[in-house]
């Protein structure tokens, strides 16, 4: 009797081990399969967002991108030109502060850039409205902080301006009345961060250049080549943007190319 009870006893014991070691490596395997979803958001690392081969994670018109030896190619041709602005849109997630890096090429009749914190325009397809790190193959804009359709101009390449908040009289908030010759009116320039035509000099012509967006807080930085071009304090409460999408822009004009790789985001 006695050795029936104590093997009954062993065999309570063998299947509670059973079950503490399946719950055990249960738990474990969810802490390995959360660990694996985290490490797709990793904050403070810079992380490849373009793997040179496909465009997961991206969203556009793929009648005007494609890949081509591990570069991300934007092409408007005679045969399919533009009607509008597009952009190819990194849809993993929405950013507030971040780092981004990467290398561009464009034609000298291109006109590019990169959108952030930017909203989608419901009503056209693949557009965004929101601040943009501007682009173009003359380098005319290259470096400046641009806001696509809505601030325009915020920062000439060379500046360091802040933005301040403006109403009417009623409260209501203005936007188009206080923009002229294509540039936010309201704004301050409190710093210069060196001749624009000297920091053009610094960037090349239908060659590889390397982009650098810093976005933390309301403080915005573009730099290219690793000199810093333009830079934004944004105090405006009504228009100010704490979130949003990244996009690469295609810009309506003539037939052009521009070239991307080495896309690498860091959020902060």
């Amino acid at each position: 009797m006695h050795r029936s009870i104590n093997v009954l006893i062993k065999g309570f014991m063998i299947v509670g081990l059973l079950i503490s070691t399946s719950a055990c490596k249960s738990i474990t395997e969810e802490k390995e399969t959360s660990a694996i979803a985290n490490s797709e958001i990793t904050v403070g690392k810079f992380e490849p967002i373009f793997n040179g081969e496909s465009l997961e994670d991206w969203e556009g018109d793929m009648s005007y991108w494609n890949i081509h030896n591990n570069v991300l190619i934007g092409e408007v041709t005679n045969d399919n030109p533009l009607k509008n602005n597009t952009f190819l849109i990194y849809k993993k997630l929405e950013l507030q502060d971040f780092e981004l890096k990467l290398e561009f090429m464009i034609e000298k009749a291109g006109n590019s850039g990169v959108n952030y914190r930017s909203e989608i325009v419901d009503s056209i397809p693949y557009a965004l409205r929101g601040y943009q790190a501007d682009i173009d193959g003359k380098n005319k804009y290259t470096g400046q902080n641009y806001e696509e359709r809505k601030r325009t101009t915020l920062a000439y390449r060379g500046e360091q301006v802040i933005i301040d908040s403006q109403t009417s009289e009623d409260g209501t908030p203005i936007l188009r009345e206080n923009i002229k010759n294509n540039a936010w009116q309201n704004r301050t320039v409190s710093s210069t961060l060196g001749n624009s035509d000297s920091l053009r000099s610094r960037i090349n012509i239908e060659d590889w250049n390397t982009c650098r967006i810093e976005v933390k807080g309301n403080k915005f930085k573009h730099y290219i080549n690793g000199i810093l071009m333009s830079e934004v304090e944004d105090l405006d409460s009504i228009n100010y943007s704490g979130k949003g999408w990244l996009g690469l822009q295609l810009h309506v004009g003539p037939p052009m190319k521009v070239h991307f790789k080495n896309i690498f985001l860091k959020r902060l």
